[in-house]
């Protein structure tokens, strides 16, 4: 038994709670994470978990030694740094989640110049409109937008994006140009579903929000979906600006309702809390901190 690797797997079944999960992670198999934690637990002499059908619970002495495994492993890590000069030559894979359009319009672009400058880096992009689960999921980053939940995570603020309403010349030469969010009511308005607005948008008047009604004949749970929908003609809607940034400065979009836009979306590069943040990891965040120092490289400030 490698007891580093035995360690290192019940460390992660305890964080996600699942076998499957973790044998996924470690391009393994359950029978055998299951294994190897049931080898550990012969050679200590001690059960470290309580396994039922539908949960899994720390015993108290695999408590004690969870707390124990963790800091082990992390000086484990930290040693590996100090001999492999890992503070100047990240090498291992980070793993990314992101949202699909952002992934795809502002991360993936920028990893070319990335793995050419450490070039033993090895990044995998998971891209969901979903918020996922850092730890569960095994992910190093999360690049997330908007209001964060509270949580225990680590949220480095990167840059804002403007909110902007936008609609396509040939859309709006068939449409009343809206000088006011209520004058939306006469227009066909693209939902994006995963904002959870209800059939409502919410503006700016001197000051104060305020939120109209509205209405349109699409739906979608993708922003690029949303994008495509819009430059495509089919309709208006608001979007933060990194989304749609370069169609308007190429004249595919036109942004309307400028004075009643409400305040920038922040974007955050997310991370779990921990007495020591991997080199590799350190690097990727610190790389597009300063990628998107300038908000006008992601569609405007």
């Amino acid at each position: 038994m490698d007891r580093l690797a035995a360690m290192q797997m019940f460390v992660r079944v305890v964080e996600t709670g699942s076998f499957s999960a973790v044998a996924r992670e470690m391009n393994s198999t359950q029978p055998t994470v299951s294994k190897n934690i049931a080898e550990l637990e012969s050679w200590l002499g001690a059960k470290l978990l309580n396994r039922s059908t539908r949960s899994l619970r720390l015993t108290e002495t695999g408590t004690s030694y969870y707390e124990r495994c963790v800091s082990i492993l992390q000086d484990v890590e930290e040693a590996e740094q100090v001999v492999g000069q890992l503070q100047t030559q990240a090498k291992g894979t980070v793993r990314i989640s992101a949202a699909v359009a952002f992934g795809s319009l502002h991360i993936v672009p920028r990893v070319s110049p990335l793995v050419e400058q450490f070039p033993e880096l090895r990044i995998d992009i998971r891209l969901s409109d979903r918020i996922i689960d850092l730890v569960e999921g095994g992910i190093d980053v999360a690049f997330r937008m908007g209001k964060l939940a509270d949580s225990s995570l680590i949220a480095r603020k990167l840059c804002s994006s403007p909110i902007v309403t936008v609609a396509s010349p040939q859309y709006l030469e068939t449409s009343t140009i809206p000088q006011h969010p209520r004058d939306l009511k006469d227009h066909n308005y693209l939902m994006y579903a995963e904002a959870g607005d209800g059939g409502e948008a919410t503006f700016v008047d001197d000051g104060e929000p305020f939120r109209v009604r509205v209405e349109g004949n699409l739906t979608t749970n993708n922003s690029e979906a949303l994008r495509a929908a819009l430059v495509s003609g089919l309709g208006i809607s608001r979007a933060p600006r990194w989304l749609v940034g370069d169609a308007i400065a190429d004249g595919r979009l036109v942004s309307v309702l400028d004075p009643f836009q409400p305040p920038p979306m922040d974007l955050y590069a997310v991370y779990a809390p921990g007495r020591h943040l991997p080199s590799r990891v350190r690097t990727v965040i610190d790389y597009f901190a300063d990628e998107f120092r300038d908000c006008s490289l992601i569609g405007g400030c």
